[in-house]
């Protein structure tokens, strides 16, 4: 870009006292900016923090503590490991996504490119990888390596593209339904643990009433941190067990360690078997990349003002930088695998901001809970955790997937999307709508006709099909059987 673009921040950008209201300056804020990719961009010169870039930076940290620990844990039980390790793993994942990549590259080399997070829609596959013979670091560098190749061709904004509003609009309020449902099963579960299910109903029933009055006032962006106080101030007045176990301290940081052969994950550094038992998991997880990055494109869509396209996050850069970052975090010893960082963006969205001052706020979040411990375990607690997702990620996604599906033909894509991610899960539904919607067959038959054969079936037929034969392949076809032997003898 020129010198007259880089200093356009800036010059145009005005205080907030030339606005009616605080909205009206968000607004502002996102129409001035002019973030540079790949290049620096400096606190104060090229954006501004705001008391609003807290509630993502809270919510992704809660977020990021809650599905690492997740999925080292899946990987832990299976290998046998201690809860000892997955607590200094998870340390260090915080560490090496804060610092690495949250803040030098979506805080400062790249804007547009959402924070890398945390792939959970794998974690319940996680037992199959372990018992397939799957090794940990040979997941994450083939994951980066498609993920990377993924980026580079500009793959991801394609199938973007060839997204429709009513096929994201289904996938939305899927997701968005499935994860409610999810967390308050969870927090029934835990109540009920310790003969107090009242609780559960108490928190739920307070946070719909506190949710639709931030709604009727217009500060729906407070919901996660209101939400997480209130949540933990009903448990706490009503006597839910709770107490700090995780204690400060530094995780050990030498890769070394996390890939030896008796010390941390006690496998050793990964072969040529452990490569191919994962190859069919890699392609799965980087094939769930597109609906899961799309919806966060659109959910910043729905909720900017006009004029904001410059500071949307940009698909494939943050493709490339997720995969960056899951390479460096799998071969330093981290067990995360990455995704779009969804509980920080979808927050950021709701309060109208930018990605890179939430970004840096949440690499210090990050970093406290790692080295401090004790936010680790409210962070975790249940009735924070459930309540938290709920107002902060899944009640928002529910709400964009309606907005999506008001209009023209919509409906049908949405309705058959939800109902084929129903029969297998969401990289399916999403792939199949896709080629219905883009054939003619539901949906705008005028879109499909638009999109040339390449876009209307080329594409999507081969994606689906690919996807189609590695899902048959390790066995997720409800009622089939594995075609692949080996994992036939798993099952």
């Amino acid at each position: 870009m020129s010198e007259v673009d880089q200093s356009t921040y800036q010059a145009q950008r005005k205080p907030r006292s030339a606005f009616a209201s605080r909205a009206e300056y968000l607004d502002h804020e996102l129409q001035s900016m002019r973030p540079r990719r790949w290049r620096p961009n400096l606190p104060f010169k090229d954006y501004r923090f705001e008391v609003e870039d807290w509630v993502p930076a809270m919510a992704a940290t809660i977020g990021k503590i809650v599905m690492v620990a997740a999925i080292v844990a899946a990987f832990a039980t299976q290998l046998g490991l201690p809860e000892t390790f997955v607590i200094e793993n998870v340390r260090f994942e915080l560490l090496i996504a804060a610092i690495l990549f949250v803040v030098l590259v979506s805080g400062f080399l790249n804007p547009n490119a959402n924070l890398a997070g945390t792939h959970g829609p794998l974690i319940p596959l996680i037992p199959l990888i372990v018992a397939s013979g799957g090794h940990p670091m040979a997941l994450g560098l083939m994951i980066g390596v498609l993920g990377f190749i993924l980026g580079i061709t500009k793959g991801g904004s394609l199938l973007a593209r060839l997204t429709s509003n009513g096929v994201c609009g289904g996938l939305l309020l899927y997701l968005g339904f499935i994860g409610i449902t999810g967390q308050i099963s969870k927090l029934f579960a835990w109540a009920e643990g310790f003969d107090m299910a009242y609780l559960a109903f108490i928190v739920i029933i307070s946070t719909i009433i506190m949710y639709a009055y931030l709604e009727h006032i217009q500060m729906r962006w407070l919901a996660i941190p209101l939400g997480s106080v209130l949540a933990a101030g009903l448990s706490f007045a009503l006597g839910a067990p709770f107490e700090f176990t995780t204690e400060p301290g530094m995780p050990n940081m030498n890769p070394a360690y996390w890939w030896g052969e008796d010390t941390g994950w006690q496998l050793g550094w990964p072969e040529l078997h452990h490569f191919i038992a994962v190859a069919p998991f890699a392609i799965l997880a980087v094939a769930m990349w597109s609906p899961d990055f799309l919806g966060h494109r659109v959910f910043q869509e729905i909720n900017y003002p006009k004029k904001t396209e410059k500071v949307l996050m940009d698909i494939d850069d943050t493709m490339c930088t997720a995969s960056a970052r899951q390479i460096t975090g799998s071969l330093l010893g981290g067990g995360n695998i990455t995704s779009s960082w969804g509980t920080y963006i979808v927050p950021a969205a709701i309060a109208r901001r930018p990605i890179p001052a939430g970004a840096i706020l949440t690499g210090f979040l990050c970093v406290v809970a790692a080295l401090w411990g004790y936010p680790m375990d409210l962070a975790v607690w249940q009735p924070v955790l459930s309540v938290a997702l709920i107002v902060g990620v899944y009640l928002p996604l529910l709400e964009a997937g309606m907005q999506m599906t008001r209009e023209g033909k919509t409906t049908q894509s949405a309705a058959v999307v939800i109902f084929s991610s129903a029969l297998v899960n969401p990289v399916f539904g999403w792939s199949l709508t896709v080629l219905l919607d883009n054939l003619g067959l539901i949906g705008c038959k005028e879109r499909g006709k638009s999109l040339g054969h390449m876009g209307r079936w080329v594409v999507p037929g081969v994606v689906f099909l690919i996807l189609c034969a590695v899902m048959a392949g390790i066995g997720m076809f409800p009622g089939l059987p594995p075609l692949l032997e080996s994992f036939r003898e798993l099952s």
